[in-house]
């Protein structure tokens, strides 16, 4: 089976890290920046707040990493030791290798990932790809994971055949158009100018994964018996939101929805809502 890579090559690798790592001077201080091992490879680690708070671990979504959790880890930070990973397979400092869905291959990396770090439970917040990955773990692991927030997740709503049709024009027709696109993904969301830049740096050096998020089934969302919120934008142009939040609510009852009507794919700045569902008293059904 081919192996395919995060990178189209090292010189774009190059350009790419450069440009997060620049990023990366601005975390929120003090901080910590490490790599554990795991049987899917090296795994780099942004490690913040207090070292004896409760754990919550941060996955971010296809085609980015960490950086996009700076924002919000200050916030995090207050309340919990944060750790914001770099997903193998996606332009971060993690392995290059692409781990494929069709298997536990996600779920055993997470779990590798939770015995380097010496952590028996945590809480998931994960956004698109990252919120399939903390469901696909969270159905693998039940008893590992304390309370469960997903961020326009793939896996529970289809995706939008339009979305892949036009991402492929844009990319043909050029910078602008490509400018076009990210802005329909992030919608009204405040995005500094100099992000929006480093998206495109990805979109050029990035290999996209070719094949779908496949659907979770209905047994397998049944499972989520965690605490478990979900928000979701009324313009996601990516995934069908509506149906994603109207699955969720028929399988999972204890879910707490939330349809934010303006909101794209790009779901950032909620921090503090997410902060005090994850320090309610709320408990497994």
């Amino acid at each position: 089976m081919k192996i395919n890579r995060a990178f189209k090559s090292q010189e774009g690798k190059a350009e790419v890290i450069k440009f997060y790592d620049s990023f990366l001077q601005h975390w929120v201080s003090p901080n910590e920046k490490f790599y554990v091992n795991t049987r899917h490879g090296s795994t780099f680690v942004i490690a913040s707040g207090d070292k004896e708070a409760p754990p919550l671990i941060l996955l971010h979504g296809s085609a980015m990493n960490a950086v996009m959790w700076m924002g919000d880890a200050r916030e995090y930070s207050r309340n919990f030791r944060v750790y914001a990973v770099d997903i193998p397979g996606e332009p971060g400092h993690s392995d290059e290798k692409q781990m494929p869905f069709s298997d536990h291959a996600f779920a055993e990396w997470l779990y590798d990932v939770y015995n380097a770090l010496k952590i028996e439970k945590a809480s998931l917040v994960g956004m698109s790809l990252g919120a399939w990955l903390a469901i696909k773990f969270s159905t693998r692991y039940p008893d590992k994971v304390d309370k469960l927030v997903l961020l326009c997740p793939a896996g529970i709503g289809p995706q939008k055949i339009s979305f892949i049709i036009n991402a492929t024009i844009y990319r043909i027709l050029g910078e602008k158009v490509v400018s076009k696109l990210f802005r329909k993904v992030n919608m009204d969301e405040n995005i500094p100018e100099e992000f929006l830049k480093y998206q495109k740096l990805v979109g050029e050096n990035f290999n996209y994964r070719r094949e779908m998020m496949p659907l979770f089934e209905d047994s397998e969302l049944r499972k989520l018996a965690m605490p478990v919120t979900m928000y979701v934008g009324g313009k996601d142009v990516i995934f069908h939101s509506e149906k994603s939040a109207k699955r969720l609510g028929n399988l999972v009852s204890h879910a707490k929805i939330n349809i934010l009507p303006e909101a794209g794919h790009a779901i950032i700045n909620k921090s503090d809502k997410i902060s005090e569902f994850l320090l309610s008293s709320a408990e497994r059904v």
